[in-house]
């Protein structure tokens, strides 16, 4: 029977956000946000900026799908190359926050076009550049996502995996997500360090078809 969209090809907790959540403060300039729906989308200089942002993040202790920092550019690079092989039009989509010429955070929104699974994402690798924490830009990349998911794709659900241990769910809460269970123990951060992976999803249909679909 077919599935649920798997996890890109990385060791990965796929939607644990890279950084906690803040209080916003001013950015120097307006971040720009923005998709990418094709492979040929990645440009050597956004497969750089991705590459060098998921290593900063993960060195500085984010959840982003590296569970053992530290990383170097030799094991983050293919990543990114099997990321940007599946973006297409009606499957995965990428959603970047820029600040001027800075590569701020990154996003990932998966879509099966499968019929029997069509109508759910998932999401993956939710970062935001240490340089750029407090500033309120996993909130609006999550936003940006799920306006995506509802308007360009018309999914009606989505579905993530955060580890546990780390008061996320309160993030997520605030952007109308509910948790839906747990795998207990299910992550082995350290040999003494063991996390349970938190399962959660977020309604995107109107109000009146099912819970509010709030943004």
């Amino acid at each position: 029977m077919p599935s649920l969209p798997p996890i890109p090809a990385t060791p990965s907790i796929p939607a644990t956000p890279a950084t906690p959540p803040a209080i916003p403060t001013p950015l120097p300039r307006p971040a720009l946000l923005t998709q990418v729906t094709a492979p040929d989308g990645i440009t050597p200089t956004l497969r750089t900026r991705l590459t060098d942002c998921w290593i900063a993040v993960t060195n500085a202790g984010g959840a982003a799908g590296f569970p053992f920092p530290p990383v170097t550019e030799a094991e983050v690079a293919p990543a990114v190359d099997a990321l940007a092989a599946r973006l297409a039009p009606d499957g995965h989509r990428l959603i970047t926050a820029t600040v001027g010429e800075r590569l701020a955070g990154w996003v990932v929104l998966g879509h099966d076009p499968n019929p029997l699974v069509a109508h759910w994402g998932t999401v993956h690798h939710l970062q935001t550049h240490p340089d750029f924490r407090g500033h309120g830009l996993g909130g609006a990349l999550m936003r940006e996502l799920h306006r995506v998911a509802r308007e360009d794709l018309g999914l009606d659900h989505l579905r993530l995996a955060a580890r546990g241990g780390e008061g996320l769910e309160g993030f997520y809460a605030a952007l109308g997500w509910h948790e839906t269970g747990r795998w207990p123990a299910a992550l082995r951060i350290a040999p003494e360090d063991l996390r349970d992976e938190v399962l959660m999803r977020r309604d995107l249909r109107p109000a009146g078809n099912a819970g509010p679909a709030t943004a």
